[in-house]
């Protein structure tokens, strides 16, 4: 099951600790892109002005099921930084995030083993930190409604996992909505039985929303 975060480059997921007297600061959030990872990275460079390194791992998927992945050892001996980070992205299933572990040196050197824990546990400690959500394939509908059937409808929506996504209002209500497939059926049958089959979903397509986690 793929995974995304929920915090935005605005409000990180965000967690830190020492490692004999280094400072590692773990940063994560949701990107479309990888263009916005190394815009989220640079940002946290400005935030940081006076750490030697910011190390960073991205995935993204793209619309028709590709990923791509970028690291970054930022000056750390090759392999001990990115790579680390990028391997807890793995093993937790993510994409579309980014996670930044920003160091400040301590005047230890941690070595190579060292510095590949150091790397994994601050990525691992921003994931931790983040609003996590489960990506699930959903099927969209066009719904119309009539005024006073959109609060039965938007309950039974929500009964069902599925989101809102458009609305157009005139002399009846138009929703556009994505349902997760695995609940497709029972969001069927209970449009067909709320308003006695006078309301009847048409389908648009496939689509892929993030559904958080509690």
């Amino acid at each position: 099951m793929t995974r995304t975060v929920l915090d935005t480059a605005d409000a990180p997921a965000h967690d830190a600790f020492v490692e004999k007297k280094s400072e590692f600061i773990g940063d994560a959030c949701h990107i479309d892109d990888l263009d916005a990872a190394l815009a989220f990275v640079e940002h946290i460079r400005e935030l940081h002005p006076k750490s030697r390194h910011v190390a960073y791992a991205a995935i993204v998927t793209d619309n028709t099921g590709r990923v791509m992945e970028r690291m970054s050892d930022d000056g750390e001996p090759s392999g001990t930084a990115g790579k680390p980070i990028l391997d807890v992205l793995r093993a937790n299933d993510l994409t579309d995030c980014v996670v930044a572990v920003t160091r400040y040196f301590g005047g230890i050197l941690l070595g190579s083993g060292g510095l590949i824990r150091a790397y994994s546990t601050g990525a691992s400690i921003a994931v931790k930190a983040a609003r996590k959500a489960r990506i699930v394939q959903c099927r969209q509908y066009r719904v119309r409604l009539e005024y006073a059937q959109l609060g039965t409808f938007q309950q039974l929506l929500a009964v069902c996992d599925g989101a809102q996504t458009d609305a157009a209002f005139t002399d009846h209500v138009e929703v556009t909505c994505a349902v997760p497939m695995e609940l497709e059926e029972r969001f069927l049958n209970r449009v067909r039985e709320s308003f006695n089959a006078a309301v009847v979903p048409q389908e648009l397509g496939l689509s892929a929303r993030p559904i958080e986690e509690h």
